[in-house]
């Protein structure tokens, strides 16, 4: 199966925004076994984009569509594919009903305009956007199978996930099913994590091994054909056991959860709580943890120490320790993270302080932090980082490391150094 995948969108063309739909349907079609020949960004110009979809209709006999579902006068993807292939468009009663009940939820009239988003292929497939107003929609026409998919991201991936992906399954010869594990992987980069698993990627066949960059980690996708769910499993064991071996130590979870959902169910499992103190990351990792539901069982509370005097005075480190060593010091992480764990009366305390960027501070140089681990009845241990990136990177780095930290100390009852 040829395929090709067109993105829509003024402001893709403008670089205001950053079309990252074009490399994860690419992904998604790679482990499904499709071939993508061509990606294509066009702006919302009806003719223009009428253009870019007759080429694609007569070239590839998959085309996926992302962008110009919106309820505005310059969302023209189904209309102009409408007029490309001579088919109507028609009202989709399931699909206007959730427009109306979701703007009488928000105590509104529906606007004209979403009205047209609820107009469909006939005899086509529609797929439920659970995250937005617009359906998908599939339609095939001579031989040629167009899919339209919503822009944004929030919309377009768990349509995706849950609803398209089996749709284009369906369409594959065959009745091989496919099975994918996903592996996380912390404290490692892609390009040295990829390097670690050169032979496995490069010689790869089914299955297959796809690496992916993502905030200050990295996701390994491993896919499987089969005649069955049993039968994939179990070619994908032995790489497993292989990727595993050699990264083992960096795998921090399996699946879906992300590192702070893994934190607060082990920490809810548990029956254990946890304290913050937080310096260079502002509340970063209180942040991160608390959009998790049920993280009101595990975090008890955290403090934004960002200087001396709140150090000093609110979490009662004392100024002794931070005139001596530094407010950029194990020794005042090791005190940030004592206080947190007493203050809050928790089971753990983690705390954080660091050198942010863009100037060094008190001669310390850009990139280092250290991260404090307190737990009750154990001893205090402090990690030193030396972390790359702008302000932000190294932010996020800290906190996702403080994360990975107390997790591993939750799994094996000690981080390991």
């Amino acid at each position: 199966m040829r395929a090709e995948i067109i993105t829509v969108g003024t402001e893709l063309l403008l670089g205001q925004i950053v079309d990252t739909h074009s490399a994860y349907l690419s992904r998604a079609c790679a482990e499904l076994g499709i071939s993508v020949y061509f990606h294509s960004t066009v702006g919302d110009n009806r003719e223009r984009l009428k253009e870019t979809l007759r080429l694609a209709g007569s070239r590839s006999d998959l085309v996926l569509i992302a962008g110009g579902l919106g309820p505005t006068e310059d969302d023209l993807t189904k209309e102009a594919l409408a007029e490309v292939l001579g088919l109507p468009l028609v009202e989709h009663p399931p699909s206007i009903a959730r427009i109306e009940a979701l703007f009488a939820r928000l105590g509104t009239s529906v606007p004209p305009g979403n009205y047209k988003q609820g107009l469909v292929f006939e005899g086509g497939k529609v797929f439920v956007n659970r995250n937005g107003t617009a359906p998908g929609v599939a339609v095939t026409h001579r031989g040629v199978t167009y899919l339209l998919m919503p822009g944004p991201p929030r919309e377009l991936i768990p349509m995706f996930e849950e609803e398209v992906k089996p749709f284009l399954i369906s369409l594959l010869p065959g009745e091989d099913v496919i099975v994918s594990r996903v592996y996380r992987f912390f404290g490692i980069g892609e390009s040295h994590l990829e390097d670690r698993l050169k032979d496995l990627i490069q010689n790869q066949g089914n299955p297959t091994v796809a690496p992916l960059a993502k905030e200050a980690e990295v996701t390994l996708r491993l896919t499987a054909k089969a005649g069955s769910v049993k039968e994939a499993e179990k070619l994908m064991e032995p790489v497993r056991q292989k990727i595993l071996e050699r990264l083992g130590g960096y795998c921090y979870g399996e699946g879906d959860l992300s590192l702070e959902e893994l934190v607060i169910r082990r920490l809810l499992e548990q029956k254990r709580t946890l304290g913050l103190a937080e310096s260079c990351t502002g509340g970063l990792i209180a942040r991160m943890l608390t959009t998790v539901p049920g993280s009101s069982g595990a975090v008890k509370g955290g403090v934004v120490s960002y200087t001396s005097e709140a150090k000093g005075g609110v979490l009662g480190v004392p100024s002794a320790v931070m005139e001596r060593f530094g407010t950029v010091s194990m020794e005042t992480a090791l005190a940030m993270a004592d206080r947190a764990r007493e203050t809050f009366d928790s089971d753990f305390g983690v705390s954080v302080t660091g050198v942010a960027g863009p100037d060094p501070v008190e001669g310390k140089p850009v990139g280092l932090v250290y991260v404090g681990c307190a737990e009750k009845g154990c001893p205090t241990r402090i990690y030193r980082l030396r972390l790359a990136g702008n302000r932000q990177g190294i932010q996020l780095r800290a906190a996702k490391y403080a994360l990975f930290i107390l997790q591993e100390r939750l799994k094996k009852g000690e981080a390991q150094t």
